[in-house]
């Protein structure tokens, strides 16, 4: 089944879970893109009910403060676009009203993501893909976003044929108490606060000065789910089964910008040069590459900005067609909150 409604040319968009850092993030974003939006509603839960949040305006809607609204199967009447950031129990439980409602929900959990009749879609990569949607359009992975947007112009070279990753994930991608928690935990860890008497919740262990090797649950195979949605959402999204994807996923003490080591082997040659070239080519890519000058994506410079980074770019001489690169992106923004209003905006007539 795919969706046989016109979207108007100025919907009515509903931001589920606008108070938490992914739904702030849409706000802002629906701004900077100026959607044209005719309404914009903030949906959250009865607690967020009645609590104000800034909105600097889009499309028909002025800027000025959105008052949140407790979201109910009701919320979603006269919608046309959903964007959705709170968590897959929500999505699932609003799925029905949603699409009911006529709307579409963009939804930024891992609750559809590899459902059959749902596209996993990333606009620079498969674009297309929106075309057989059935009411839901899945969001990707923040990693496998930012991961695949740099693969695609590599693939269309020469197809990729195994890639290994390993991630250096940003306390966003666990939301905004993670990031407080990192504020916080440090600031006891520079007083001198004993490691057995830090504030420890969002994560398994301290992540201050640390790193963690461990995201979302561990699987029969000792992988972490995290690194599963990497491998499964990679060989959806870039339409190719053939992909072998080996990641291990790290969370380190950065706010918002995950970097990533990636190796990728290709079928045939490609030099770094044709790469390079493909790469600066590719929209939502900026290369930023000069060794000799120490140039070179870093996560504490990049925060708030759009696309992905490349840099480190180089081959890889350990097998036969070979590159390796150093991947940066915002988390909250290209992760998330940008990617879903992108995946909006293929949906305007």
């Amino acid at each position: 089944m795919t969706w046989d409604k016109t979207m108007p040319a100025n919907p009515v968009v509903a931001v589920a879970g606008a108070t938490g850092a992914v739904g702030r993030e849409f706000l802002r974003v629906l701004h900077d893109v100026d959607f044209p939006a005719s309404e914009v509603r903030a949906l959250a839960s009865a607690r967020s009910a009645g609590k104000k949040v800034p909105f600097d305006g889009c499309g028909l809607v002025p800027a000025g403060e959105l008052t949140v609204q407790e979201m109910t199967p009701e919320s979603f009447e006269g919608v046309d676009i959903a964007l959705f950031s709170a968590g897959s129990g929500v999505s699932e439980a609003m799925r029905e009203a949603v699409v009911a409602a006529g709307a579409v929900m963009i939804d930024n959990s891992s609750a559809f993501r590899m459902d059959e009749d749902v596209p996993l879609v990333v606009p620079e990569v498969n674009p297309g893909d929106v075309a057989w949607h059935s009411g839901v359009i899945a969001n990707p992975n923040c990693s496998t976003i930012q991961m695949v947007a740099s693969l695609k112009p590599l693939h269309d070279l020469a197809p990729i044929t195994r890639v290994v990753v390993s991630t250096y994930q940003a306390a966003s991608g666990a939301g905004a108490p993670a990031m407080a928690e990192l504020y916080d935990q440090t600031r006891e860890f520079l007083d001198g606060t004993p490691d057995d008497e830090l504030t420890v919740s969002a994560f398994q262990h301290r992540i201050a000065f640390n790193c963690i090797p461990h995201i979302d649950r561990f699987l029969e195979d000792d992988s972490t789910k995290e690194e599963w949605k990497m491998v499964a959402e990679t060989k959806k999204i870039m339409g190719d089964d053939g992909i072998q994807v080996a990641a291990t996923c790290v969370r380190v003490p950065v706010l918002r910008c995950h970097g990533e080591s990636i190796n990728v082997e290709f079928a045939d040659e490609v030099t770094v040069e044709a790469a390079r070239a493909a790469l600066e080519a590719a929209p939502g890519i900026t290369v930023m590459d000069d060794p000799a000058a120490n140039v070179y994506p870093m996560p504490g410079i990049l925060a708030g900005t759009d696309g992905a980074f490349v840099g480190r770019l180089r081959k890889d001489p350990t097998v036969p067609h070979g590159l390796a690169f150093w991947n940066v992106a915002d988390q909250i923004r290209k992760g998330a909150a940008l990617n879903a209003v992108q995946i909006a905006q293929l949906l305007l007539p």
